[in-house]
Protein backbone atom coordinates (compact mmCIF):
# COMPACT_ATOMS: atom_id res chain seq x y z
CA UNK A 1 0.00 0.00 0.00
CA UNK A 2 1.67 3.14 -1.20
CA UNK A 3 1.50 6.17 1.11
CA UNK A 4 1.45 10.06 -0.19
CA UNK A 5 2.22 12.98 1.47
CA UNK A 6 1.55 16.43 -0.37
CA UNK A 7 3.25 19.77 0.87
CA UNK A 8 3.96 22.75 -0.28
CA UNK A 9 0.36 24.65 -0.20
CA UNK A 10 0.11 27.93 1.30
CA UNK A 11 -1.80 31.35 0.62
CA UNK A 12 -0.42 33.46 -2.50
CA UNK A 13 -1.13 36.45 -4.55
CA UNK A 14 -3.12 36.40 -7.36
CA UNK A 15 -0.62 36.08 -10.27
CA UNK A 16 1.90 34.11 -8.06
CA UNK A 17 3.59 30.80 -8.41
CA UNK A 18 3.67 27.70 -5.93
CA UNK A 19 5.41 24.46 -6.04
CA UNK A 20 3.66 21.29 -4.78
CA UNK A 21 5.45 17.93 -3.82
CA UNK A 22 3.85 14.92 -3.42
CA UNK A 23 6.24 12.09 -1.53
CA UNK A 24 5.46 8.55 -1.92
CA UNK A 25 6.62 5.71 0.13
CA UNK A 26 5.57 1.96 0.35
CA UNK A 27 7.26 1.26 -3.56
CA UNK A 28 8.82 2.94 -6.30
CA UNK A 29 7.36 4.77 -8.39
CA UNK A 30 8.28 3.16 -11.86
CA UNK A 31 5.07 1.44 -12.59
CA UNK A 32 2.64 4.09 -11.50
CA UNK A 33 0.94 6.81 -13.01
CA UNK A 34 0.37 9.53 -10.95
CA UNK A 35 -2.39 12.77 -10.42
CA UNK A 36 -2.90 16.01 -8.96
CA UNK A 37 -6.79 16.59 -8.18
CA UNK A 38 -8.19 19.64 -6.35
CA UNK A 39 -11.40 19.99 -3.98
CA UNK A 40 -13.00 23.21 -3.80
CA UNK A 41 -15.59 24.13 -0.98
CA UNK A 42 -19.03 23.09 -2.14
CA UNK A 43 -17.63 21.14 -5.52
CA UNK A 44 -16.75 18.32 -6.96
CA UNK A 45 -13.16 16.92 -7.07
CA UNK A 46 -11.87 17.56 -10.23
CA UNK A 47 -8.54 16.43 -12.15
CA UNK A 48 -6.02 18.82 -12.67
CA UNK A 49 -3.07 17.10 -14.03
CA UNK A 50 -1.52 13.41 -14.25
CA UNK A 51 1.53 11.92 -16.00
CA UNK A 52 1.85 8.88 -17.23
CA UNK A 53 5.12 5.66 -16.54
CA UNK A 54 7.02 7.38 -19.74
CA UNK A 55 6.08 10.93 -18.81
CA UNK A 56 3.15 11.36 -20.88
CA UNK A 57 0.97 14.46 -19.56
CA UNK A 58 -2.57 15.55 -19.88
CA UNK A 59 -4.19 18.73 -18.18
CA UNK A 60 -7.60 19.94 -17.28
CA UNK A 61 -8.33 22.87 -19.69
CA UNK A 62 -8.28 25.19 -16.87
CA UNK A 63 -5.30 24.48 -15.96
CA UNK A 64 -3.08 23.83 -19.46
CA UNK A 65 -0.45 26.28 -19.88
CA UNK A 66 0.04 27.37 -16.25
CA UNK A 67 0.67 24.32 -14.48
CA UNK A 68 3.24 21.77 -15.14
CA UNK A 69 3.54 18.22 -13.54
CA UNK A 70 6.70 16.33 -13.19
CA UNK A 71 8.32 13.15 -11.52
CA UNK A 72 11.25 12.32 -10.18
CA UNK A 73 11.08 8.92 -9.70
CA UNK A 74 14.69 8.76 -7.89
CA UNK A 75 12.93 10.97 -5.26
CA UNK A 76 9.76 9.38 -5.42
CA UNK A 77 8.46 11.89 -5.90
CA UNK A 78 5.76 13.63 -8.41
CA UNK A 79 5.57 18.10 -8.49
CA UNK A 80 2.80 20.07 -9.48
CA UNK A 81 4.29 23.43 -10.66
CA UNK A 82 1.54 26.24 -10.53
CA UNK A 83 1.86 29.75 -11.94
CA UNK A 84 -0.11 32.32 -12.98
CA UNK A 85 -2.71 31.84 -10.21
CA UNK A 86 -6.22 32.59 -9.85
CA UNK A 87 -8.36 33.15 -6.90
CA UNK A 88 -10.74 29.73 -8.80
CA UNK A 89 -7.73 28.13 -8.08
CA UNK A 90 -8.35 27.86 -4.09
CA UNK A 91 -8.72 24.40 -3.59
CA UNK A 92 -7.24 21.22 -1.38
CA UNK A 93 -5.02 19.74 -3.99
CA UNK A 94 -4.34 15.56 -3.50
CA UNK A 95 -2.03 13.61 -5.59
CA UNK A 96 -2.81 10.34 -6.50
CA UNK A 97 -1.41 7.21 -7.86
CA UNK A 98 -2.43 4.14 -10.01
CA UNK A 99 -0.47 1.01 -10.69
CA UNK A 100 -0.36 0.93 -14.77
CA UNK A 101 3.47 0.62 -16.00
CA UNK A 102 2.89 -0.72 -19.61
CA UNK A 103 0.11 2.77 -20.35
CA UNK A 104 2.06 5.78 -22.37
CA UNK A 105 -0.77 7.87 -21.29
CA UNK A 106 -2.40 8.64 -18.21
CA UNK A 107 -6.23 10.25 -16.68
CA UNK A 108 -7.08 13.19 -15.26
CA UNK A 109 -10.84 11.12 -13.99
CA UNK A 110 -10.44 10.66 -10.02
CA UNK A 111 -9.53 6.58 -10.62
CA UNK A 112 -6.89 6.01 -8.84
CA UNK A 113 -6.33 3.82 -6.62
CA UNK A 114 -3.96 6.06 -3.46
CA UNK A 115 -4.42 9.57 -2.50
CA UNK A 116 -2.66 11.21 -0.12
CA UNK A 117 -4.47 13.75 2.80
CA UNK A 118 -4.40 17.66 0.75
CA UNK A 119 -2.81 20.00 0.92
CA UNK A 120 -4.55 23.81 1.05
CA UNK A 121 -3.94 26.27 -1.62
CA UNK A 122 -5.30 30.23 -1.33
CA UNK A 123 -5.39 32.62 -4.15
CA UNK A 124 -6.37 35.90 -2.58
CA UNK A 125 -5.26 39.51 -2.35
Amino acid sequence: QLQLVESGGGLVEPGGSLRLSCKVSGSTLYSYALGWFRQAPGKEREGVACISVTSGTDYADSVRGRFRISRDNRKNTVYLQMNSLKPEDTAVYYCASNWNPRSPICTIQPNYSNWGQGTQVTVSA
